[in-house]
């Protein structure tokens, strides 16, 4: 156990038995280890404990009282910060909160958007295209840098070692067009229905269009295939 109290020094409960009896742990926030457990969560024995362990200069705490009390009393210079995961929850309830006391506005919005008539977008829908996937470059490569060897006139078994491949895997590289493999490549990969569309939602909702309602919409009347893929699937 150190003689001096960490730099930034977490400070939070825990259960021995939960509802029974708790204890308090100290952890060096900076160096992520404990340093100290407490027997208790007594705002007597964490204001002793920092009177023998000075030098914290921040202590990152829950909102228990306890602990505060015993930082104004042992160390009032120090300053206190909550952690993350309090932060965090209070957040989260208080977005939570906010919603439940507006939810007759929400819904109203909500019914609003659903009943408006879709809006209709000037420019055609641009073909669909598919982004390169991580195997598809990897398949790339690998055919690259095989070719590249066999033009060198190295043999498969070397080609295998050097890449560290199966020599059929080499062979079938040396033997299969680009394309085929690629094709190969992307067979059974899962695609959703509105992978075609990602570029095209992105600028539409990056320009303010965030109705989940209208692009869906939009891409329906303006696309045969978005019908054929989208109707009664879509997840919007």
């Amino acid at each position: 156990m150190p003689e001096r109290a960490p730099r930034v020094l977490g400070v939070d409960e825990f259960a021995f038995g939960k509802g029974w009896r708790y204890g308090t742990v100290l952890v060096d926030i900076e160096a992520a280890r404990v340093v100290d457990v407490l027997p208790d969560r007594d705002a007597a024995s964490f204001a002793t404990w920092l009177r023998e362990h000075p030098g914290a200069e921040i202590i990152c705490r829950d909102r228990a009282p306890a602990y505060s009390s015993a930082v104004r009393e042992a160390v009032p210079e120090a300053q206190e910060v909550a952690d993350r995961w309090h932060l965090l929850h209070n957040l989260s309830s208080a977005v939570e909160k906010t919603c439940h006391q507006h939810r007759s506005c929400l819904r109203k919005q909500a019914e609003a958007d659903r009943d408006a008539e879709p809006r209709r977008i000037i420019n055609p829908l641009p073909p669909p295209t598919l982004p390169p996937t991580k195997i598809a470059v990897r398949t790339v490569d690998r055919y690259s840098a095989i070719h590249r060897l066999l033009g060198q006139g190295h043999s498969v078994s070397e080609i295998a070692r050097r890449l560290h491949l199966d020599r059929k895997t080499v062979r079938r590289f040396r033997d299969t067009d680009l394309d085929e493999l690629l094709a190969s490549a992307r067979h059974g990969r899962p695609k959703g229905v509105l992978e075609p569309f990602t570029a095209y939602l992105t600028e539409r909702f990056t320009g303010g269009a965030t109705s989940p309602t209208d692009l869906f919409h939009e891409i329906r009347s303006c696309s045969p295939l978005a019908v054929a893929r989208a109707d009664g699937r879509c997840g919007c």
